[in-house]
């Protein structure tokens, strides 16, 4: 599986709301995510473009792989690998013993929608701002939902220019330049 993404910066939520209502979008819940990246003892992932994180929600916590960006489509697309832990504490402890370090925190807060296949997510970044993201699981790195998600992108009010680097990127930048 292949998730291939529009990420775009929003001026405000509010009319990108108003919009995906207007297209019967269905509101699946809201939820602040805190997630806590890590790098690899033996490569870094800041060079290979991979990335490991523990993502804690209301009630949960999620270990992702992200494979390297494909430019694909004229999107982001990666590879990602999920899974549900007992303990992110405990995981996170486990990682912290076989040598990996704790990269940085990104906190959003995060509100979901279904719009036939796609998944819209309007997100609050702490440091970074307000950005909607448009994402289409595909099986193959053939499949090219590109055209579902400028049509999407459009009719939402979230077609400015694609951000191609991740939220852990552009904060990472940021404070690079303070």
């Amino acid at each position: 599986m292949l998730e291939v993404e529009l990420k775009v910066r929003v001026p405000s939520l509010d009319s990108v709301r108003e919009r995906l209502t207007s297209q019967n979008a269905v509101f699946t819940g809201k939820v602040h995510e805190h997630d806590i990246y890590y790098n690899a003892p033996h490569r870094d992932f800041g060079k290979t473009d991979e990335a490991i994180r523990v993502r804690y929600t209301d009630d949960h916590a999620v270990v992702t792989y992200k494979g390297p960006k494909l430019r694909k489509f004229g999107l982001k697309a990666r590879e990602e690998l999920n899974f549900a832990v007992e303990s992110g504490t405990v995981f996170e402890t486990m990682l912290l013993r076989l040598g990996f370090t704790k990269t940085t925190d990104v906190n959003k807060w995060r509100e979901n929608y279904k719009l036939g296949t796609a998944s819209i997510c309007l997100d609050t970044v702490d440091e970074l701002g307000t950005f909607a993201e448009i994402e289409v699981i595909v099986a193959n790195e053939t499949d090219d939902p590109s055209v579902q998600i400028d049509t999407i992108a459009k009719e939402i009010g979230a077609d400015g220019e694609p951000i191609l680097a991740s939220y852990l990127e552009l904060l990472l930048e940021k404070r690079a330049l303070r």
